[in-house]
């Protein structure tokens, strides 16, 4: 899939679109990495979600002329940080069943988790692996 976006150019297409929202801000353009990447993640797996964002954080980068480090990074703890729906990790779906969890229950306490993880990515990876 994420070779499918490479060749086909969906990849360019979604990066400059990328950057022209974050106005060609590094960091904005990494906390839309992020976004994206933890939205794909809660609607399909993690694994999927970073093989499809790879291609657009590499384009991303390379447009803005900054290093790829911390969009690679982001793009793992994003996919990783799937708290919101049962969907996008396995374990989620393991014990969403058996726990008697309800989707609604992911949402209340998944959501503020993944705020919580995403602010701390956008501030944290870039002071530790510089663009």
């Amino acid at each position: 899939m994420g070779n499918a976006l490479d060749i086909t150019g969906a990849a360019d297409t979604i990066a400059v679109a990328l950057i022209d929202v974050a106005s060609g801000s590094p960091g904005v353009s990494l906390a839309l990495v992020f976004l994206a990447t933890n939205l794909l993640s809660a609607i399909a797996t993690n694994n999927a979600a970073a093989v499809i964002m790879f291609p657009i954080a590499l384009t991303t980068a390379s447009s803005l002329g900054v290093s790829l480090l911390p969009f690679v990074i982001t793009i793992m703890v994003a996919a990783s940080a799937s708290f919101s729906t049962p969907i996008g990790y396995q374990t989620n779906l393991m014990v969403y069943g058996v726990g008697g969890y309800r989707f609604s229950d992911y949402v209340r306490i998944g959501l503020p988790l993944t705020i919580l993880v995403g602010l701390l990515s956008v501030v944290l990876i870039p002071a530790n692996w510089h663009f």
